[in-house]
């Protein structure tokens, strides 16, 4: 029998393709936003963390809407709002008024996520967790796309809006198909927010996880994975253009190759994990992975192995945030929700300060600190992952 809720799953997973746009469209477009607006590369970063700033300040109220009012209508306004952001933002002069955009992509983003993770999960509920692993798989099928249509209208000497105004249109046609579509009964207390459903595992442990040590470090992992990609999606088309003396199109069309390394990662993630490797040993291997290509990144003078270097940074950069997010369920599932919540609020911490931290790192040293922080940043990712992986290995988890 036909799935009654595939309608509804395809505006979903549109929705989260052109979410993979919006992700990386004002780094994408930096440098034309700086001349429209009249402002330095650093107030465009500012933007991308006032997105941050808007998805931390309401993602509690639309997680409440979203039990209260159901998931369609505010997947529905989601859609919608983008609409509002992307039309707006390439044809104002105003920072201010781009702020107040930045705001409701924000808040689009908290909206998006607590209309369609519920969703999908009460939706498909023997599938959960491939069901939102494709999440991120369109996310990094959106980012890989954009980067070519911004190529194709610089090349054709377009306006650069146009990269805006083609996901405008398209979060109308999600907004006719999910108004169109059957959605599920709010299941209220079954959504597990990420990866793995363990609703139906039972957990024993030698000696009981504290949240205040084993938690702590995997809320502060969170935010340090967070970082670590976007500083590469933020800052790779800059640093392309400003120390390997890439052409604009050029640039661009690197972060494509960092969105297709990540959409390997989400499809090795989904055949490997917890089959031959486990998600809190994962969680050494791939920071660790990101840290190496960041040095042979780093190092690297000419233009040819670039690309080839990007790739893997995707691949090992991306992914691993939704590990902590199951480590993390796993060590505290009688508070699955309260544990989640604080890594999701990491990330928005990360989206909040990294983009504009890192634009002051750019104008005050040079772009090419901002990468020298990201291998920080993964030095610190490492060390918190062992001393997690130390500390699980004690408690001895037994399913």
């Amino acid at each position: 029998m036909k799935n009654p809720y595939l309608k509804m799953g395809t505006g979903i997973y549109m929705s989260y393709l052109l979410l993979g746009m919006v992700n990386i469209i004002l780094a994408s477009n930096m440098g034309f936003l700086t001349e429209q607006m009249h402002v330095d590369r650093t107030d465009i970063s500012l933007l991308i963390s006032v997105i941050g700033i808007g998805h931390l300040f309401t993602v509690n109220i639309s997680g409440k809407l979203s039990d209260r009012y159901g998931r369609k209508p505010l997947i529905l306004v989601a859609a919608v709002l983008y609409v509002v952001f992307l039309v707006g933002m390439p044809l104002t002069n105003s920072f201010s008024i781009a702020i107040g955009l930045a705001f409701i992509a924000g808040t689009c983003n908290s909206l998006l996520d607590s209309g369609s993770y519920p969703a999908l999960n009460e939706a498909f509920p023997k599938r959960a967790g491939s069901a939102t692993v494709l999440i991120k798989a369109f996310v990094s099928i959106g980012a890989i796309l954009l980067p070519m249509m911004i190529a194709l209208f610089i090349s054709k000497d377009l306006f650069f809006g146009y990269a805006f105004f083609v996901p405008a249109a398209l979060f109308l046609v999600v907004a006719f198909i999910v108004l169109k579509s059957a959605f599920p009964k709010n299941k209220e207390d079954e959504f597990d927010h990420y990866l793995v459903d363990y609703s139906a595992v039972k957990i024993q442990f030698s000696i009981k996880p504290k949240f205040m040590k084993e938690g702590a470090a995997l809320i502060l992992f969170g935010f340090t994975s967070i970082s670590l990609s976007m500083i590469v999606q933020t800052w790779m088309p800059t640093y392309a253009i400003e120390v390997l003396g890439y052409g604009d199109i050029e640039a661009v069309s690197l972060i494509s190759f960092f969105s297709a390394g990540g959409l390997l990662s989400v499809i090795l993630l989904t055949v490997f994990l917890n089959r031959w490797i486990k998600p809190v040993t994962a969680m050494i291997i791939y920071p660790f992975m990101a840290a190496v290509f960041l040095v042979l990144f780093l190092t690297n003078s000419t233009q040819g192995l670039t690309a080839f270097l990007i790739f893997f940074l995707g691949l090992f950069m991306s992914g691993i945030f939704q590990l902590a997010m199951t480590v993390m369920v796993e060590l505290f599932p009688e508070n699955k929700g309260t544990s989640v919540a604080y890594v999701s609020a990491a990330a928005s911490v990360a989206f909040m300060v990294i983009p504009y931290g890192t634009g002051l790192l750019r104008e005050y040293v040079n772009i090419t600190s901002v990468f020298v922080f990201d291998f920080v940043l993964a030095l610190v990712s490492i060390l918190l992952a062992t001393y997690i992986f130390i500390k699980y290995k004690k408690i001895k988890v037994v399913h």
